[in-house]
């Protein structure tokens, strides 16, 4: 993925000058750890108060429709932002990303560089991590999720635009996994004759969800699209989960897609590119607190999607290893490496959870049953 080059102040300057934010410009630095896009804090004086800004340079390299993905964000934003409104909440731009527009009303400037930049409302007082503390924390994750779902649920007309089309969907990624095995342009499919085995002889469950979907009996929802635990800001003081964030990926999908992914993120005994694969399993303290919290918010679920949920954790966590594995035979083109065959082995660990979860596979739907009669 192509990298962006870092700002100068003069730059964020002019930048943030675009925004619809007033007093002075004080200073912008660097935030956060992603690796897609360019986070910086922007500090601005108003009367003497500091008043604090994000402002992001979209990676148009990755996010090919800039455009397309800010107004998903403002439409999503602005409709949680009326839920809360309705329910009496104070402090919204806490509880929900607030885009501030450009001087011209749009979501996102176009500088004379050809960048696309955007900027939200600084969400005070919480913090964000980058591996589960406790059981404890897991719960708070599964009920910020499924909290955003349900803000989210009922907004349908008209469908978000499909910024990345596709994303989750297995029976197209394997498709892509076997032209990459046809061209083995690099000829590295002799090194993974394992893993293609793998993931061959589970080929006739990967539509599994999309088929019942196009039978009515999983809905099409708006979802999140990358429900990692880093993507909720957690309240410094009471620990609970008051913000989802990285709304880049929003768009339609199946909300069995973000349970699922949320499951392969947080259940993980070991790093995504552990070598020893010993060390892999999937947790099921973790995936009991996990459901529990989920269905205690998901209060949108269908049949249907009760049904799967235990099953949507395997699927996804299959869907990255194809990913992985696609990107390894393609010459690593996709995601970032740090070391020769680093993709092989983020591929291993997620085939090694799902081989994980398809061991405990009686018990996660056991927990399943569970949460959701206690919900």
């Amino acid at each position: 993925m192509a990298e962006l080059g870092k700002a100068t102040q003069s730059e964020l300057k002019a930048i943030s000058s675009a925004f619809q934010i007033y007093g002075d410009f004080v200073e912008g630095r660097p935030y956060g750890s992603g690796h897609i896009n360019d986070t910086y804090q922007i500090d601005y004086s108003v009367g003497g108060a500091k008043m604090h800004y994000l402002l992001q340079r979209i990676n148009h390299h990755v996010f090919t429709q800039p455009q397309s993905v800010q107004q998903n964000i403002l439409r999503v934003t602005r409709h949680i932002a009326e839920k809360l409104r309705a329910q009496g909440e104070q402090d919204i731009s806490r509880r929900t990303l607030t885009l501030i527009l450009t001087k011209e009303g749009e979501p996102v400037h176009h500088d004379a560089q050809g960048n696309w930049w955007r900027m939200y409302v600084f969400v005070e007082g919480a913090s964000t991590y980058d591996q589960i503390q406790s059981t404890a924390q897991a719960e708070l994750v599964g009920e910020a999720f499924a909290d955003f779902q349900n803000m989210v649920a009922d907004l349908t007309d008209p469908r978000l635009h499909e910024t990345i089309p596709n994303f989750h969907n297995t029976v197209k990624r394997y498709e892509t996994l076997q032209a990459a095995i046809q061209k083995d342009a690099f000829n590295r499919a002799k090194d993974v004759k394992p893993e293609i085995a793998f993931v061959e002889a589970r080929a006739a469950s990967f539509g599994r969800l999309l088929e019942r979907c196009a039978k009515g009996e999983i809905p099409e929802r708006v979802t999140h699209n990358d429900t990692k635990l880093n993507n909720v800001m957690l309240d410094d003081k009471t620990g609970r989960g008051i913000c989802v964030i990285d709304l880049d990926t929003v768009m339609p999908g199946l909300a069995l897609y973000d349970f699922g992914d949320m499951c392969r993120t947080s259940t993980a005994n070991a790093a995504e590119d552990e070598q020893d694969l010993s060390k892999v399993y999937s947790r099921m303290d973790m995936f009991e607190a996990l459901a529990r919290g989920y269905c205690r918010g998901a209060k949108f679920l269908t049949p249907g999607e009760k049904e799967e949920l235990a099953f949507s954790a395997r699927l996804i966590t299959m869907t990255i290893g194809i990913r992985f594995l696609t990107d390894y035979l393609s010459g690593d083109t996709y995601f970032h490496i740090k070391r020769p065959g680093h993709n092989v082995d983020r591929c291993r660990t997620q085939l090694k959870m799902v081989q994980s979860m398809e061991e405990q596979a009686d018990e996660m739907e056991a927990i399943v049953k569970k949460a959701l009669a206690e919900a």
